[in-house]
């Protein structure tokens, strides 16, 4: 099975459609004030205007007042919504889009549980842990913490890199990857040397797992 590929945090039109001219599913538009990757509506609409076909739009919230989601999305012609907060399962669902919902990866996490609310999400991703930071934190979780047992479809972040990604899909075998930070220049700029090195080795890392 092919890694699903999603590049998260793009600010800027060029970087964008160069990533989904490389092949990525999906790229990822931060709706976060507190984050250093954050799009305004007008960004996002320039962004996704430029997009060629069959690229996925995902915008991500953090704890969102309902009117704000609503806002984006009546602007902004995203195809996911991806939840990095305490949102529940109802607060996902209210908006009849396709949701992922992030997960921060710690001991004890009740996976049974976390099915079973979620059980209509279109992914979990699973991100590292910060006491601070909703995700891009540049930090790395104990791929051993996933369990075998994966009922909605699994989305690694945290930490990837050009370096570890092919370890990480022979590893934990995952839906899709996630990068952000392990593709930039700085918090925001993507560097398309990074990107396009990170295609190649999931790519890599598929074949070698067959």
């Amino acid at each position: 099975m092919r890694t699903r590929l999603k590049i998260c945090g793009f600010t800027d039109v060029d970087s964008a459609v160069y990533a989904a001219h490389l092949g990525v599913d999906a790229i990822g538009l931060v709706f976060y004030a507190k984050s250093p990757r954050h799009v305004k509506i007008e960004q996002a609409i320039e962004i996704t205007k430029a997009l060629p076909p069959f690229t996925s739009v995902v915008g991500l919230f953090v704890n969102a007042p309902e009117s704000e989601i609503r806002d984006v999305l009546a602007q902004v012609p995203l195809d996911y919504l991806q939840f990095h907060g305490d949102e529940s399962a109802a607060e996902c669902r209210i908006y009849g889009k396709r949701y992922i919902k992030a997960v921060s990866m710690k001991k004890g996490l009740d996976f049974d549980k976390l099915n079973t609310e979620y059980h209509d999400a279109k992914g979990l991703l699973l991100d590292a842990y910060h006491p601070d930071a909703k995700g891009g934190t540049g930090t790395q979780f104990d791929w051993a913490l996933i369990p075998a047992k994966r009922p909605i479809p699994i989305i690694l972040a945290g930490g990837l890199t050009v370096q570890n990604i092919k370890r990480a899909i022979q590893i934990a075998h995952p839906y899709a990857v996630d990068v952000s930070s392990g593709v930039e220049l700085e918090k925001g700029k993507k560097d398309i040397v990074k990107m396009t090195a990170f295609t190649q080795q999931v790519q890599e890392g598929d074949r070698e797992t067959l």
